[in-house]
C-alpha cells in the first residue's frame, strides 16, 4: 500500500464497527492534554511524537488482521502516523476522516477531562511573546536582541513550508503538557 492510498474510514462507520461487537483498536496520535481534554471513547493514547509502529503493533491485543485505526484531531497527524506504519511495513492501517472533531459533531461517545489550552495556542502564546520581547529589547537596550523575532519569524516559515513545529513539539515535552499513559489495545 502506497502513502497514497491509505484507507479511511469515517467516524460514524468505525463506531457501526464497533457497535456490532466486532473489536476495533483506535489509537489517538494527539498530544496527552489534548487527549485528556476530549478523545474518542474507545481511542488510547499512543502520541504522534512518540510513535513507534512496531511497538503499537507488538503491544495489540487485537488479532492481527484486524485494522489499527488512527484518530487524531482533524486527520492531519493520524494521516502522518499511518504513513509512518506503512513506512514500517504495516500497511493495515486507517485514518478516520475528520479526527475527534468529526466524532464528536457525529455525537459519539467521547471522554471529556480537564480543559487546557491547545497546543496550537501556546504555539501563538510562546512565539508572540518572544517576538514582543525581542523587539522591546532590540528598541530599548540593543538591536541585536531583533534576532530574538527574527529568528521565531524564520522558525514559523520553516513550520509552514515542512509542516512540522519545533516549537510545539517541544512545548509538547513540557510537564503541564503531560498525563499518565492510558492502557489498552481492543474495545468493543
Amino acid at each position: 500500500m502506497s502513502v497514497e492510498t491509505i484507507a479511511t474510514i469515517s467516524p460514524k462507520d468505525l463506531e457501526a464497527i464497533r457497535a456490532s461487537g466486532k473489536p476495533i483498536d483506535l489509537i489517538d496520535v494527539r498530544t496527552p492534554v489534548e487527549f485528556r481534554e476530549l478523545h474518542a471513547e474507545p481511542a488510547r493514547l499512543v502520541p504522534l511524537d512518540q510513535l513507534d509502529p512496531k511497538a503499537v503493533v507488538a503491544s495489540r491485543s487485537c488479532p492481527a488482521d484486524e485494522p489499527l485505526y488512527v484518530i487524531c484531531r482533524t486527520g492531519n497527524r493520524a494521516r502522518k502516523a499511518c504513513e509512518m506504519f506503512v513506512a514500517a511495513g504495516i500497511p493495515n492501517v486507517v485514518n478516520v476522516e475528520g479526527g475527534t472533531i468529526a466524532w464528536e459533531q457525529a455525537g459519539l461517545p467521547v471522554v471529556r477531562g480537564k480543559k487546557a489550552i491547545s497546543l496550537e495556542r501556546q504555539v501563538r502564546i510562546a512565539a508572540g511573546t518572544l517576538v514582543a520581547i525581542g523587539t522591546a529589547l532590540g528598541a530599548f537596550v540593543s538591536p541585536y536582541f531583533l534576532v530574538i523575532p527574527g529568528f521565531v519569524g524564520c522558525g514559523l516559515v520553516f513550520a509552514g513550508i515542512t509542516d512540522t513545529c519545533g516549537m510545539g513539539m517541544l512545548l509538547a515535552r513540557m510537564p503541564w503538557n503531560q498525563v499518565p499513559p492510558s492502557g489498552g489495545g481492543c474495545s468493543r
